[in-house]
């Protein structure tokens, strides 16, 4: 994808297999377009980051590996921001009945911090489940940095 040059959004669509691999690939995808499109190497880290947690949520939690069962990715470079949503199609939740990962009983799990990861990397964040025979719907954005656009200081 070329870097936008007419201020319109710029729109990726794929689906991928509920696999580990897939992981890799929608990460790969993910910091391809973000590189292309002049983020920094701090946003494409923040951005490698949250979209793995996502996908990996999406995989395992979401689909449970099954290869029946897609994980659907749409990239969104704007002049100001690139938006992912990355869909599964599982049998969704209520965000809210989540157990809370800071809370004593749960600090050891093994797993429970993804969501709170990609809240931290990214600057707009929403999940919700999706209407059926779709499962859960992450929403996220990460903002251009003003100053790397103007040729300013980008670390």
């Amino acid at each position: 994808m070329a870097e936008n040059q007419n201020d319109a959004a710029q729109v990726v669509e794929k689906q991928f297999d509920s696999t580990l691999d897939s992981v890799d690939e929608a990460e790969n995808l993910i910091l391809n377009i973000a590189g292309q499109t002049g983020f920094t190497e701090d946003d494409l880290h923040r951005l490698g980051m949250a979209v793995r947690e996502a996908m990996v949520n999406a995989v395992v939690h979401g689909n449970r590996y099954n290869l029946r069962k897609k994980v659907h990715l749409t990239v969104a470079s704007e002049p100001t921001a690139l938006r992912i949503t990355i869909l599964d199609e599982g049998e969704g939740f209520e965000p809210q009945e989540l157990p809370d990962p800071l809370a004593e009983e749960n600090l050891l799990r093994q797993s429970g911090r993804g969501l709170l990861l990609i809240q931290a990397f990214v600057d707009e964040f929403q999940m919700r489940k999706a209407e059926p025979p779709l499962g859960t719907k992450v929403m996220m954005a990460i903002h251009r940095n003003p100053e790397s656009e103007a040729g300013g200081p980008t670390e």
